[in-house]
């Protein structure tokens, strides 16, 4: 048996991070696990390692569009600013390292987080993990997604 964050936390853990990066004008709601689909050759991806009293990946999914909302607001750019690979890569960690932060603190530990490794594309996970928690939420029309993944425990 695995130990898992319950899904009810990650999502907590989501929305509250959301709210603090981009406020609550455009809420982040939840919505069901087969509605909307990620173009992989538009998605943003991020994932951070939790490993010590408890081993983990945190791993960060979003659109295109909803990454480059996040980096202007994050950074506060506008719209011709905000196109620059490195300044998406830089938002989109943050988001994953803020989110895995959360989660490692709710499990045992002592545990370190890894640096966050951000890819234009999809998210990947170790082999042999399994997801064991999935927040998947829409925001201005656009999908996020947020999965625990873990190596289960014999």
């Amino acid at each position: 048996m695995t130990l898992a964050p319950e899904v009810t936390d990650v999502q907590a853990i989501v929305e509250q991070v959301w709210s603090s990066f981009l406020g609550e004008e455009e809420p982040l709601l939840p919505r069901p696990a087969a509605g909307g689909q990620f173009a992989a050759d538009e998605a943003w991806s991020a994932a951070v390692s939790i490993s010590g009293g408890w081993d983990a990946t945190v791993t960060v999914e979003l659109s295109g569009p909803v990454a480059l909302s996040l980096t202007r607001t994050m950074l506060g750019l506008d719209d011709a600013d905000a196109t620059e690979d490195g300044d998406v890569a830089d938002a989109v960690g943050e988001l994953v390292n803020m989110v895995g932060g959360n989660v490692k603190s709710l499990m045992p530990g002592p545990s370190v987080l890894s640096l966050p490794a951000v890819a234009a594309g999809r998210a990947a996970h170790p082999s042999g993990a399994a997801e064991i928690a999935r927040f998947d939420g829409v925001w201005a029309g656009e999908p996020v997604r947020v999965a625990v993944h873990a190596i289960p425990q014999p």
